[in-house]
């Protein structure tokens, strides 16, 4: 029997674990961790005959097999470059999902920003044109998860980090779709060079390529090595030239090789950011040769995704929109050049590398006060006052921060309450969702 260990006991690595075994392997699941809610996973594993070792990390051993590990784990760490040098074979579980669902046509979503509204928005119009097209990778299942499905799907739409990439070296998508490239993820690939390729690897595999065209770095870095690649523009056909213009938006209309396929004002969200995501979505769509009725349909019922740019509630005129996902700053800049202005806007956690400027220009243009959060808080103080802007407050948590925005918003003149913290969520929650969540339910409570 071959011998397998999966590193990370969230749902990607549980998910890898079942499937190894299922496939015969016998499997050790192993975490850094020990939490109540860990020891009661090790002990619903352990019938499933998976031994899980928690607090534990992972030392290369000479009867294992096979090495899968979650996205959270360092690709680059000791451990595993000492694992690869001892000639372990050492994947993450999309490539490991890969291997069983390979017969599959694939949609492969990655970028900056952009993503999951992009995953989001395909896997709906897939699926209102019949098609079981489940959403998949950092959205929806874990990719082995529809490995284990008893029915395959027809199409795999996968949302795929550059985590998720670099450990995937063979997968190898029907579709390719890249959103956006800024700095992103540095502590982890060092330059955007690096990052660069990697998401760039993912597209070389790709059958076909998508690119969104308004994308300053995808146009000047990638068109030299993408010749046949499909381009799109929110901006009109003649704004791509002379790349291939596949999708493009013209009066009212997008248009793909110059056919009507659904209105421009179809999607119900706002930003020109998700004009690019929608004209990709739609491309894929019409690459996979679905039906206009079918892919008019998908997004015209679209409701959005949680945590990006979510309404949650109007109170006395003013709207508290939720933005959580907005972990750097060029998504928290394009959030905030996405509502009305003036706004009063929530920032603030774990701070990430990156370039600031055309976030703070955006806030000074737009924000009639910020409320800061989290670690972040002094950093971003700081900042704000060697820009020239003082309207803002450190109010240190989320339950503040609603609070004074409540109280702050009808004396500024404000038309909405944003949260979009333009940091990581790890100082004080575990993910970005559950920090969006927290905000919602706040809101909930105070407002509704």
């Amino acid at each position: 029997m071959k011998n397998a260990h999966v590193i990370g006991l969230g749902k990607s690595g549980v998910a890898a674990a079942r499937l190894l075994r299922r496939e015969g392997w016998s499997v050790v699941l192993s975490d850094r961790g020990s939490s109540p809610a860990l020891v009661a996973q090790q002990e619903s594993l352990r019938q499933d005959d998976i031994t899980v070792l928690l607090d534990y990390s992972f030392v290369p051993d000479s009867r294992t097999n096979l090495l899968v590990v979650s996205p959270g784990v360092p690709w680059d760490s000791p451990p595993l470059a000492a694992a690869r040098d001892n000639g372990l074979e050492v994947i993450g579980e999309t490539e490991l999902a890969w291997r069983f669902l390979q017969d599959r046509p694939w949609v492969g979503i990655t970028g900056t920003n952009g993503k999951t509204t992009t995953t989001a928005l395909t896997a709906a119009i897939f699926q209102a044109a019949g098609l079981n097209a489940p959403a998949c990778g950092n959205i929806g299942y874990a990719a082995c998860e529809l490995a284990l499905e008893p029915t395959v799907p027809d199409w795999v739409i996968a949302e795929l980090s550059s985590y998720q990439i670099e450990a995937s070296p063979t997968l190898a998508p029907k579709i390719g779709l890249w959103t956006t490239l800024t700095p992103d993820h540095l502590q982890r690939h060092g330059t955007v060079q690096n990052y660069a390729q990697i998401k760039a690897a993912l597209m070389h595999r790709s059958e076909l390529t998508v690119f969104n065209g308004d994308d300053p770095y995808l146009r000047q870095h990638l068109s030299p090595d993408f010749v046949s690649a499909h381009w799109t523009s929110a901006a009109g056909r003649g704004a791509i030239a002379p790349l291939r213009p596949c999708a493009y938006i013209e009066g009212d209309w997008i248009k793909f090789e110059g056919i009507d396929i659904v209105r421009a004002d179809a999607l119900r969200m706002v930003g020109d950011h998700n004009r690019q995501n929608l004209l990709l979505a739609v491309t894929a769509a019409c690459l996979a040769e679905l039906d206009g009725e079918a892919i008019a349909a998908g997004v015209e019922s679209f409701p959005g995704v949680p945590h990006r740019l979510e309404h949650i509630c109007t109170w006395q005129g003013i709207d508290f929109i939720n933005d959580s996902k907005a972990t750097n700053y060029d998504a928290a800049e394009v959030g905030l050049r996405s509502v009305a202005a003036p706004t009063v806007l929530i920032a603030g956690g774990e701070a990430k590398e990156g370039d600031d400027t055309a976030w703070v220009e955006r806030i000074q243009a737009q924000a009639a006060t910020v409320l800061l959060i989290g670690d972040a808080a002094p950093q971003f103080a700081q900042r704000l006052d060697t820009a020239g802007y003082s309207t803002y407050e450190i109010v240190e948590t989320m339950d503040r921060a609603v609070e004074r925005g409540a109280e702050l918003a009808p004396a500024l003149g404000a038309a909405v309450v944003l949260l979009s913290p333009a940091c990581a969520s790890f100082d004080q929650y575990p993910n970005f969702e559950q920090r969006g969540e927290h905000f919602r339910q706040l809101c909930q409570e105070r407002f509704l």
